[in-house]
């Protein structure tokens, strides 16, 4: 004998309401939204510059590159702020002009940072290797290649 439920059984309307509530409920972007090399991966991250070029760079003073929203970019150039837009498509990327200012800090720093500066506006592609970033520029023998601050 089986025994009655103490649960009255759900309406046709609690039914259709609790339907129309989870198909209101928020997803998540889709894997390919949300992949490594989409525009949704760089916006508020910040990254410090270890190589140029193939190249080490000077630890001091420190190349910084910072997402802080979509469509922005910012950071030391070595010596000098700079800032500017970025436009991300899947793996592509594009500097858009980017302002600095105008500091000297010496022949080392003024070289590694004219030579950043321009790897940036010449930007094409970038990926990540494992947790480095890396950007590829026209005309730079090996890619910038970036770790998290």
């Amino acid at each position: 004998m089986t025994r009655p439920s103490k649960r009255p059984p759900l309406s046709g309307m609690t039914l259709l309401f609790l339907l129309l509530a989870l198909d209101c409920a928020p997803r998540p972007p889709a894997a390919t939204d949300r992949g490594p090399n989409s525009p949704q991966a760089l916006p508020g991250t910040s990254w410090r510059l270890v190589s140029l070029g193939g190249e080490a760079v000077l630890e001091k003073p420190e190349a910084t590159l910072e997402f802080p929203e979509a469509g922005k970019a910012s950071g030391r150039a070595s010596c000098n702020r700079f800032f500017g837009t970025v436009e991300v498509s899947g793996e592509s990327i594009r500097f858009g002009p980017l302002a600095a200012t105008k500091m000297s800090c010496g022949d080392a720093a003024d070289t590694q940072e004219r030579k950043y500066l321009d790897a940036l506006q010449s930007a094409e592609r970038f990926d990540f290797d494992g947790t480095a970033l890396r950007i590829d520029s026209r005309g730079v023998e090996a890619p910038l290649r970036f770790l998290p601050r």
